[in-house]
């Protein structure tokens, strides 16, 4: 039952090399597939293969060398057991993400194993990862404080709106930063819903993708006046939005965030250094809890060595209560009470030793425990 994981993500590979193994929902359930017992996580940043088998490794990792080639085969990264473990759970709370925290990990994780083919350990170890990924954003504030300027004026806003659910925004520029920081509001609820740009085709494409519309900027009036927040975020040398677009508006509130001039983005900066403080104060605690989680997921794949014995050793212990009790005069009366009363002799007995290889199962001698009981019982030639 080795668990093994095979990944290549932003820590240890540029953009152009990580997109050679970008994967599709649909292929990377394909992939899933085609390994048997293992699910693939491929967003932006990562793709991972979560696999278990003796060669489980060696497979995922020719996998994604048939589609990316030496040079991701180079970069990748391997983990076994708990390390593994250990990894999917700092990936779904957050913590392995490039901006530690966010959010969106968390269902990417869930698709991925709802769309993969998971085995009983696979099960138990997504199951487990996502919990703790909850459990850390529940616990502690890790996804609450913003660690970059776009991630602090979508803060700002829902501080000015107290809620961002069913506002619109604006997006003026469709560089880097005007992404960041749709995906920042939305993320806090709100509703993208056009952007504007110079070159039409550019603000296009940002726009599809979060379900918007592209405007010219010379259609900024009529935007403007269902607009609740604008970003802008153009290297334009003059203003982009003067009082003429905002006068259609007629007293109804209105957020605006200029994140081209410097002056407004130092005020951000220092919202996002105060931030960054408290963030990893609480990066520190989700990391403690992750891992708390993550040792309870390996005591458990530790006590799978121990089932076999234990199932042997109730098997043999039910045989001869069984046999004892098929050669006993009884009516079906006395049977009946016998039975029962024997069976719970039987769970009584076995219930601590049980639990006494369960837990050593967790620790070095282990396996030792479970040799002894076959030697005890007589249970070595059940293997």
């Amino acid at each position: 039952m080795r668990l093994s994981l095979v990944g290549i993500s932003h820590h240890h590979a540029p953009v152009e090399v990580r997109e050679r193994v970008a994967l599709s929902s649909t292929e990377a359930s394909g992939l899933a597939r085609e390994l048997e017992n293992a699910v693939v996580l491929s967003t932006c940043n990562r793709t991972e293969v979560y696999a278990v088998g003796d060669d489980a490794e060696q497979r995922a990792l020719a996998a994604l060398r048939a589609r990316g080639g030496d040079e991701v085969a180079a970069r990748t990264y391997r983990l076994a057991d708990h390390a593994a473990a250990l990894h999917l759970f700092r990936v779904a709370a957050g913590l392995d993400s490039l901006v530690p925290g966010e959010g969106e990990i968390l269902g990417q994780v869930r698709a991925a194993y709802e769309a993969g083919s998971p085995d009983a350990l696979l099960n138990r170890l997504f199951h487990d990862a996502l919990h703790a990924g909850k459990k850390a954003r529940a616990q502690t504030t890790i996804a609450e404080s913003p660690a970059s300027v776009p991630a602090a004026s979508a803060a700002l806003a829902q501080q000015v709106f107290g809620e961002l659910g069913g506002r619109n925004v604006l997006v003026v520029g469709a560089g880097k930063i005007g992404e960041l920081a749709g995906r920042s509001l939305t993320a806090r609820g709100a509703r993208l819903v056009a952007v504007a740009n110079r070159s039409r085709d550019h603000g296009a494409e940002l726009a599809r993708r979060f379900g918007a519309v592209a405007v010219d900027l010379d259609d900024l009036a009529t935007k403007l006046a269902t607009a609740d927040v604008v970003v802008t975020c153009t290297s334009a040398p003059g203003f982009v939005i003067g009082r003429e677009h905002v006068r259609t508006r007629r007293g109804r509130p209105l957020f605006l965030i200029d994140l081209a001039v410097p002056r407004d983005i130092d005020d951000l900066e220092a919202v996002v250094k105060t931030s960054l403080a408290g963030r990893r104060r609480e990066a520190e605690r989700a990391e403690g809890l992750v891992a708390a989680e993550a040792e309870r997921f390996r005591a458990w794949q530790a006590s799978l060595d121990v089932v076999p014995t234990i199932a042997s050793l109730r098997a043999r212990a039910e045989a001869i209560r069984s046999a004892e009790l098929s050669k006993a005069k009884l009516s079906d009366e006395e049977r009946e009470a016998v039975d029962s009363i024997t069976s719970q002799i039987v769970n009584k007995l076995l219930h601590l030793p049980t639990i006494r290889m369960k837990e050593a199962a967790a620790a070095a001698d282990g396996v030792l425990y479970a040799d002894a009981v076959r030697h005890l019982f007589g249970l070595e030639d059940e293997r």
